[in-house]
């Protein structure tokens, strides 16, 4: 009992970490921006590209790590990530909370912005956030099953285990609500070739989970995947 309490106070703190986890810049900081943050966070292409020619610095941060293009990110200003990449902007940098521009689009839910930025130079496979995972492992927690289908196309590495032990696929089991989303998200990583018996630090599978949890068409799934 004390094992499984303990367990289960690791996923709660898990889920909660994993909400909190990517900060956008608060009203305040983007009250203060100047330059290209200020144009990459309006979306200004004209202001952007002057600022090139001046020869601003593409990946100047602002106090809390986050460069021009991360700030796009959030915003989720296409044109300005483009042409932010397209002048030599960093497409693989961090922001303080070791995300990447890939991992904050898979995180919003935004299919078009993770495709984009992977065409700009944004790796898929860039291990990232403090569990040490991938854009991926966080879109499959989330249900974000286009996404992961967009990730897994870009070259997201399918069975890297974070620091807390689990894989996109178990993230997708242990965080997520059983419903719709994650039955998607659960056969695109099984229909890209997901390993469905790699097992947690406690040497569970996703498939014990899934049965445990009642979630029935994930265990369906996970059964004729190990069957």
């Amino acid at each position: 009992m004390r094992k499984l309490c303990g367990y289960l106070i690791v996923v709660l703190m898990a889920m909660v970490c994993a909400a909190q986890a990517q900060s956008p810049p608060s009203a305040s900081q983007i009250a203060g921006y100047s330059g290209l943050h200020r144009a990459a966070h309006e979306n200004d292409i004209a202001a952007i590209k002057a600022l090139v020619a001046e020869g601003a610095n593409l990946d100047k941060r602002d106090r809390t790590g986050r460069t021009a293009a991360h700030v796009a990110a959030f915003a989720s200003n296409d044109a300005a990530l483009t042409a932010l990449a397209e002048a030599g902007a960093d497409m693989n940098a961090f922001e303080f909370q070791d995300y990447d521009v890939v991992t904050i689009a898979a995180v919003a839910n935004d299919p078009e912005m993770v495709s984009l930025a992977i065409k700009l130079g944004n790796r898929a496979d860039l291990i990232t956030s403090p569990f040490e995972g991938t854009a991926l492992i966080a879109a499959s927690h989330l249900g974000h099953h286009e996404v992961v289908r967009r990730l897994v196309a870009g070259g997201a590495p399918l069975d890297h285990v974070n620091n807390l032990g689990w894989t996109a696929l178990m993230e997708a089991v242990i965080l997520g609500d059983g419903g719709p989303n994650h039955v998607a998200t659960v056969k695109a990583l099984l229909d890209a070739g997901a390993n469905p018996i790699i097992t947690d630090k406690k040497g569970a599978s996703p498939l014990h989970y899934a049965t445990a949890r009642r979630y029935v068409d994930i265990a369906d799934l996970l059964w004729r995947a190990t069957h």
